[in-house]
């Protein structure tokens, strides 16, 4: 498949290092020497010459290995090109030493200097494009020296840079970035971002890290598709509609039809000074705009607090939480348990995860749980009822769910977040740059959509509240039920990055607002 752009409406398997490797190896076998290299560089300079065309001057930064034999071959093809078209082009190469070198990168070097690529200690004063060929996939250990010093001027030049396969020091499985300089993840203050993967395309480049540091991401399998029988390490979860439909629905639809939400959670600021019935309130009001028949809220209040209605949304139907508990709402609707919840949802959980057959847990109901092990074991209980539980945790909440702490979830998302859906049988949107959402035996997918400015309270609520809603319609199977979830995490992050400039700033309640039924 020709070179292309991955974009939100992108399908895509991803593959990690262990599986690009064993292509690489079987590609090798079957192809002519130093074949898939000349391919890989022909690219990286097609899409330098595609991205700045009038450039005036490129820097290509190689190191010792392939990926800077990549960067040779790139180089060598600029230069050329710019001698036929007599364009004027200056390509300047900053080579790191090494005392050996690997085949391929031998040959891309011999073939460079055999046509006369500038090879310079140091780089240009100015450029119009920089093209990182570093490191590659096998990164194990953060940059240093020289090395350090270049990728700094990378980050932070004013410029484009287009980084071959992987931005150097981003480990390709996990987005984690391994350099101990530059931790702004903005980078630089207007250059452009983009990385061309090469062979396959590797998680590490839409999650956590991986979104800052890849910027835009194409895409060339160098005309070797991976095989049936290569398995892949997750999912990029776009959507070919690019999250622009929505459906009003069969005309015989009726609220019934749509499925009901339960809110619980809210805390009173009467039980214990800290008031969060804020959050109840967004999540309930995400889950009507999100297209559910009818919402009832259960807020965990005092005796003598008692909220009977949203004036914003008079739609919502506040009731007694002793009455939903009693009469069996629980049981012919989705749950969404948690927000807001702060100390006093403890006491209801277990009441709620024997009676709610579909029950999305988020924040303070995963804290709850994360300390109680008779909380836990009815947790698990769940799927071998058949029931669909959805955890929505932020990196915090997932790593008191595991026992452990933020940095080692933080480190490999794609394994946290399956963990925890192999650990509870449930469904694990794991929030953050790069939203993985998990589930048992399933491989995790990666949500393409979303910036930061979701970072601001309340938007997690909001989220809980419209993956309730997806889940509200009846008769859902598991897998249209992980489907639905997917769906609604990319809405969610569709929604920021469309954003409209004049509303100001994104607020929860305003992002409720703006919520579509999920189809």
């Amino acid at each position: 498949m020709p070179l292309r752009r991955i974009t939100q409406q992108s399908i895509e398997p991803l593959h990690g290092v262990a599986q690009t490797r064993a292509l690489e190896q079987a590609a090798a076998t079957r192809l002519p020497v130093h074949v898939l290299m000349g391919r890989a560089g022909l690219a990286v300079a097609q899409l330098a010459q595609a991205l700045t065309p009038h450039a005036r001057c490129i820097w290509v930064a190689c190191g010792p290995g392939n990926n800077g034999g990549d960067g040779l071959i790139a180089a060598t093809y600029l230069h050329q090109w710019a001698l036929a078209s007599g364009h004027g082009l200056q390509v300047v190469v900053t080579l790191l030493p090494a005392a050996q070198r690997p085949a391929d990168a031998a040959w891309a070097l011999a073939k460079a200097q055999a046509v006369g690529v500038q090879i310079s200690e140091h780089p240009p004063e100015t450029w119009d494009l920089s093209i990182d060929a570093l490191l590659g996939i096998g990164v194990t250990r953060p940059p240093d020296g020289v090395m350090a010093d270049w990728l700094s001027w990378l980050h932070h030049a004013n410029a484009p840079c287009l980084c071959v396969d992987v931005p150097s020091g981003l480990d390709a499985d996990n987005g984690r970035w391994l350099g101990h300089r530059d931790n702004d993840p903005t980078l630089g203050p207007a250059g452009e971002r983009h990385t061309l993967a090469l062979l396959t395309l590797k998680p590490g480049l839409f999650t956590y890290r991986g979104r800052d540091l890849a910027g835009q991401v194409w895409f060339d399998d160098l005309q070797c598709p991976p095989s049936s029988d290569v398995g892949t390490k997750a999912l990029l979860a776009g959507r070919p509609d690019g999250g622009r439909s929505c459906t009003a629905g069969p005309h015989s639809d009726h609220k019934g039809s749509r499925g009901d939400v339960v809110v619980i959670g809210g805390q009173d600021i009467a039980l214990c000074g800290a008031g969060m019935t804020g959050a109840a309130v967004l999540a309930a009001r995400a889950a009507l705009h999100g297209g559910a028949g009818r919402v009832l809220v259960g807020l965990l209040e005092g005796a003598d607090s008692r909220t009977a209605w949203d004036p914003v949304a008079p739609e919502l139907m506040f009731r007694h939480l002793d009455l939903l508990l009693r009469d069996g709402a629980l049981s012919h609707a989705t749950t969404v348990c948690g927000c807001g919840g702060g100390q006093a949802v403890a006491a209801v959980l277990a009441t709620v995860l024997p009676r709610a057959p579909r029950l999305v847990l988020d924040a303070d109901a995963l804290n709850a749980i994360a300390t109680d092990e008779a909380l836990q074991q009815q947790l698990t209980q769940r799927a071998r009822r058949a029931w669909i539980t959805v955890l929505t945790p932020h990196p915090l909440e997932a790593a008191r769910l595991l026992g452990t702490d933020t940095a080692r979830v933080m480190a490999d998302r794609l394994l946290a977040a399956d963990e925890l859906a192999e650990r509870f049988q449930a469904v694990c949107v794991l929030k953050g740059s790069g939203t993985v959402i998990a589930a048992p035996g399933k491989v995790p997918m990666i949500n393409p959509t979303g910036n930061a400015a979701l970072a601001t309270a309340g938007t997690g609520d909001v989220l809980a509240g419209l993956v309730g809603a997806a889940l509200a319609a009846p008769e859902l199977t598991s897998e249209q039920a992980l489907q639905r979830v997917a769906d609604a995490v990319y809405q969610h992050g569709w929604l920021a990055d469309h954003w409209p400039t004049e509303s100001g700033a994104l607020s929860a309640s305003r992002l409720a607002e703006r919520v579509r039924p999920v189809r």
